[in-house]
């Protein structure tokens, strides 16, 4: 992106779901993601059972619906791939947690033939995530009216003080139920799970 006109039209385009502006994204930052994943998973045996596509999906998924709903505010390339990088950081951190958590035993993954094997399908790649209307569709409904009004001054550019004064309460009160609201039915959707 040449200018801050540029990127403010990208990051427009991409919280109305304009595919040519998510698979852009994607394009400029998925090496530097799944980059990231490999050097995060310090412990060897994790490769065996962590596939770095996941990993890299389950954040796109994340980043998209919230950018969607105005929850980040970005003003420059460099803001975005900081959070993207931040956000693949705490999902590997939160896969391999899950993945001790859940005690699996790795040996037994070795051994399995390769018939055994889950193999990732053909319709599971970054661009597919992002074609997602329905996704964005049905994180709203999930959003109380309130929570979906708040969503929707946000993704329409709406400062954070011009919120509060529209709905009442602080710039601060009205970021923070939008982050809760979002993190409730990310949760709910099972969204921030790295597996899905």
């Amino acid at each position: 992106m040449s200018s801050d006109v540029d990127f403010a039209d990208f990051l427009r385009r991409i919280r109305t779901g304009d595919e040519d502006a998510a698979s852009e994204l994607i394009r400029c930052h998925e090496p530097v993601i799944r980059r990231e994943i490999r050097m995060r998973l310090h412990d060897p045996s994790l490769y065996r059972v962590m596939d770095s596509m996941d990993i890299c999906q389950s954040v796109m998924k994340s980043f998209f619906v919230r950018v969607a709903c105005g929850q980040f505010d970005l003003n420059e390339p460099p803001q975005q791939l900081k959070l993207l990088v931040g956000m693949t950081r705490n999902k590997v951190a939160f896969a391999a947690r899950k993945h001790r958590a859940q005690k699996r035993d790795i040996r037994r993954r070795e051994a399995q033939g390769v018939e055994e094997l889950e193999l990732a399908g053909v319709d599971a790649s970054p661009s597919r995530i992002v074609a997602g209307k329905e996704l964005l569709s049905l994180v709203r409904e999930h959003l109380s009216d309130d929570e979906r009004r708040l969503a929707d001054l946000r993704a329409g550019g709406s400062e954070w003080s011009a919120i509060a004064a529209e709905l009442g309460g602080t710039p601060d009160g009205r970021r923070v139920q939008l982050s809760r609201a979002l993190d409730r039915v990310v949760r709910q959707l099972n969204l921030e799970d790295s597996d899905g």
